[in-house]
């Protein structure tokens, strides 16, 4: 997981970033949308049916949930929240306004690895008041191949690269996620990426969350996180990055963006 900033250690990882982090490859892809939290990334999405009078919603990751992580099992639904987001300008360089969270919808960190808020503004108050639409948020499977743009409100920085391929189990601490998106090399994301949206450069939308890298090549251990294929033969890929895919979060949200874990064709972990 690559969530934590501590001390000195944040100006030395911003230098590095700004040095040795690619430039946006597609003038296609901005940091509309994306926010800055205060130790992750995040943004905001929009199913596509679900109305601008819907409250809004912030994606990020369950490592990211401000009372810490969930433990492997754990589902949270309906937290109370006031957690404040940084909404970013189109160039990343400035924020236009702070947007807050009413609860937590929904966090978890089993089978996938993602916090969803609710805020006190609806889409379309937040477009008015700032013209800043929300990033649609895809209910297909994401491709192999497909380029990708991991777009960091929290470093101000664009990382771009393609998917890899995909994961049967990615195992990291007591912690284990299914089908997750491994990327080519080129996605050097780094402490404060969690969280980021994994936007389809073809199309401007929403695939996936980023959320963990193998940092020291250890094998399953936390910062370090191992592939487990469906024989449980275990591979590791020292500095390989990873995200979590949200194709399935539409079918659990109400037209209301309330969570609906029995609706038909909701697939995500229950409480």
């Amino acid at each position: 997981m690559i969530r934590r900033l501590v001390g000195a250690a944040i100006a030395v990882a911003a230098t590095f970033a700004l040095v040795t982090a690619p430039e946006a490859s597609a003038a296609t892809t901005t940091f509309t949308g994306a926010v800055a939290l205060s130790n992750c990334s995040g943004s905001v999405v929009k199913p596509a049916a679900t109305p601008m009078s819907a409250p809004a919603l912030v994606l990020t990751n369950g490592h990211c949930l401000e009372s810490g992580f969930p433990q492997p099992g754990q589902v949270i639904v309906g937290q109370s929240s006031n957690r404040s987001f940084q909404l970013m300008s189109p160039d990343g360089q400035s924020s236009v306004g702070t947007v807050r969270a009413k609860k937590v919808v929904y966090s978890t960190m089993t089978d996938t690895d993602v916090t969803l808020y609710q805020l006190t503004d609806t889409y379309a108050g937040i477009q008015q008041k700032y013209q800043v639409p929300p990033l649609e948020l895809v209910n297909s499977h994401p491709q192999a191949g497909t380029g990708i743009d991991v777009v960091s409100g929290y470093w101000k920085q664009i990382y771009s690269c393609s998917i890899d391929g995909f994961v049967h189990e990615l195992h990291e601490g007591d912690w284990v996620w299914k089908d997750s998106i491994r990327y080519t090399p080129g996605c050097a994301t780094i402490g404060g990426t969690s969280g980021s949206p994994i936007v389809d450069r073809a199309t401007g939308k929403v695939i996936g969350v980023n959320n963990t890298a193998n940092e020291d090549g250890q094998r399953c251990t936390v910062n370090n996180p191992c592939e487990v294929d469906e024989s449980g033969n275990v591979t590791v890929r020292p500095d390989y990055k990873y995200g979590e895919e949200t194709y399935g979060i539409p079918a659990c949200l109400t037209a209301a963006n309330e969570i609906a874990l029995d609706q038909q064709g909701c697939t995500l972990p229950k409480p």
